[in-house]
Formats: structure tokens, C-alpha cells, sequence
């Protein structure tokens, strides 16, 4: 087995200011419940679906890698 050496690290609340929306429209356009979202925002999910952050990027018009960061530790 590997050792981990980083990891990645969302980055919803960010983007969230620069766009001027609110978990619960974020949530509402998403459509998950706003205590799911915000796991997502503030980085307490260790998976994520392709298709939730296929809908969080549709609706603040963003790319995946917008949302990510890699941190090497």
C-alpha cells in the first residue's frame, strides 16, 4: 500500500462568493438538500458524485477544475 501524499480539496465556497449565490439556491438549482451542500462546501465529504458536481458546475457556470485543488502535502 502507498503512502498518500495529497489531497484534494473543494473549493465550492469560493466560487460560491464570486458568483453571489446562497447555499439554499445553490442547493434548490442542484437539487440536494442544503446540509449535503454544505459537507461540500466546506470540505467534510470524502466522495463526491460526477453527476452532483455535473450539476453544481451547470449552475454556476464553472469547470470541474474551478472546484478542485490538488494539495500536495
Amino acid at each position: 500500500m502507498t503512502e498518500q501524499n495529497g489531497r484534494i480539496v473543494l473549493r465550492l465556497d469560493r466560487m460560491m462568493v464570486e458568483r453571489h449565490v446562497s447555499l439554499q439556491d445553490l442547493a434548490a438549482q442542484v437539487g440536494i438538500t442544503q446540509a449535503n451542500l454544505s459537507k461540500i462546501k466546506n470540505n467534510r465529504v470524502s466522495a463526491l458524485r460526477l453527476s452532483t458536481l455535473a450539476a453544481i458546475c451547470e449552475a454556476l457556470d464553472c469547470q470541474p477544475g474551478d472546484l478542485l485543488e490538488y494539495i500536495d502535502d
